[in-house]
């Protein structure tokens, strides 16, 4: 026979309650402070490192002008894939999905070999700017990006209701189907224009340009603005269509409004960087693991200062052991076994 609470014991459990859960806010707020030191410290150090002895010189000034760009770059990165990553597994309900999965990586290495064998023949072509590594090809590869990928989401998520193993496999057939593209092209390509493909394949922080960090910088925040006035709607969009659409909430429109802001940060930092495919998988677990909640005014902050630690943390640690390109091989192999621990673990909710 199950217990009913008796009136003495009542108040009891609800104070029990309020206490855990105010320990509960407690530990999210420690949890955020600690991951923000740990950022912070990772970057001063992944700076400080790179500087030569002779403090006051013409090295030591264009190593710090250099290495600033570099760890802006790294903020901005980490930002832009945490965020679009929780987000995107918001309104997907599943934690394994994110925007490179459903093709997004193949998409962007389509539009660079498509961007070189058309316009690299024609350099006198108005949209020879695309090419360059100016901020005229950053905002250009980035509006292809934005229109391609803001298309394909919300075909496959703008609907009623989708299977999410339809998803998973949808997202694979578009993966493949973008590659063969890619690879059939890039067959026809002369020595010099594949080189220039292959550069954009792995990720890289080196050389970004200061123009191309302020735009980038301008359309995060951009994205942060919008996420900020969408405020508690993102929680509620947790609960599920039915739920949200009975607390008030206009799913369709938040679903769609989400998918063009992740559309814009995801092709704000592939355009900056390159493609990081299993990057976003990794942080947005790990900030729901440690702070053990899907509340996105924790996860947020937190998944993106994960991917700060993560990506100075692992230069400063690769730089040491003297393989720092190896940075982007290493996260696609770790973020490889997670998706499988996770698929296989049945742990997508």
């Amino acid at each position: 026979m199950v217990e009913t609470p008796t009136a003495e014991r009542l108040p009891q459990q609800l104070r029990r309650g309020r206490t855990r859960t105010e320990s509960d806010r407690r530990r999210r707020w420690l949890v955020t402070l600690v991951c923000a030191a740990v950022a912070v410290g990772a970057l001063a150090a992944l700076v400080l490192t790179g500087l030569p002895e002779t403090v006051g010189s013409r090295a030591w000034h264009y190593s710090l002008d250099r290495l600033s760009r570099h760890a802006v770059a790294i903020v901005l990165v980490a930002v832009a894939v945490g965020v679009s990553t929780v987000l995107f597994q918001t309104v997907t309900g599943n934690r394994i999905l994110t925007p490179a999965l459903m093709g997004f990586d193949s998409l962007y290495l389509l539009v660079q070999t498509m961007l070189v064998f058309f316009v690299v023949p024609r350099p006198e072509a108005l949209a020879g700017g695309l090419i360059s590594g100016g901020l005229s090809g950053f905002l250009g590869q980035t509006a292809i990006m934005v229109v391609a990928s803001t298309a394909l989401y919300l075909w496959l998520l703008g609907g009623r209701r989708t299977d999410i193993h339809l998803l998973l496999l949808v997202g694979v057939v578009f993966g493949v189907f973008f590659r063969s593209i890619s690879s059939f092209f890039q067959r026809l390509l002369d020595p010099a224009a594949y080189l220039r493909v292959q550069d954009a394949m792995f990720a890289s922080f080196r050389g970004v340009q200061p123009d191309i960090l302020v735009a980038c910088g301008l359309i995060v925040a951009a994205c942060l603005g919008v996420v900020v006035l969408l405020g508690r709607r993102l929680d509620v969009m947790l609960l599920g269509r039915d739920p949200a659409v009975a607390l008030g909430v206009n799913h369709r429109r938040v679903t769609i409004v989400v998918l063009v802001v992740v559309s814009f940060l995801v092709s704000a930092s592939t355009a900056l960087i390159g493609p990081v495919m299993f990057f976003g998988l990794i942080v947005a677990n790990a900030a729901y693991a440690l702070l053990g909640t899907t509340l996105h005014r924790f996860t947020l902050p937190v998944a993106s200062l994960l991917g700060v630690v993560a990506l100075a943390g692992g230069e400063l640690v690769l730089g040491a052991l003297g393989v720092e390109s190896a940075l982007s091989i290493v996260i696609e192999f770790v973020g490889g076994l997670l998706f499988l621990f996770l698929l296989l673990t049945n742990r997508a909710r």
